[in-house]
């Protein structure tokens, strides 16, 4: 379940500082996109599958935007994600 999930990372967590826990169900990893630059934690997902309908093809589209800033003494490069 999601709870169970949650609780696995915040233990797996628990000798460092958690910023952001963000939910990508859905994504696969490779359609993840984590950068750390400028101060900030950058997350791009994006999936998009196409389907053959009576109609012709349609496509689904979806997207995840999310811009964190680091707390104020947080080294860029001792930031750690996982996905």
């Amino acid at each position: 379940s999601t709870q169970r999930r949650i609780n696995r990372m915040l233990n797996a967590t628990h000798d460092h500082k958690l910023l952001a826990l963000m939910d990508v169900k859905g994504f696969d990893p490779d359609e993840v996109t984590v950068k750390v630059k400028d101060g900030k934690v950058k997350v791009l997902a994006e999936h998009e599958e196409e389907y053959n309908t009576l109609r012709g093809k349609e496509y689904n589209y979806k997207n995840i935007r999310k811009e964190i800033s680091l707390p104020p003494g947080v080294d860029e490069d001792e930031v750690m994600y996982s996905v």
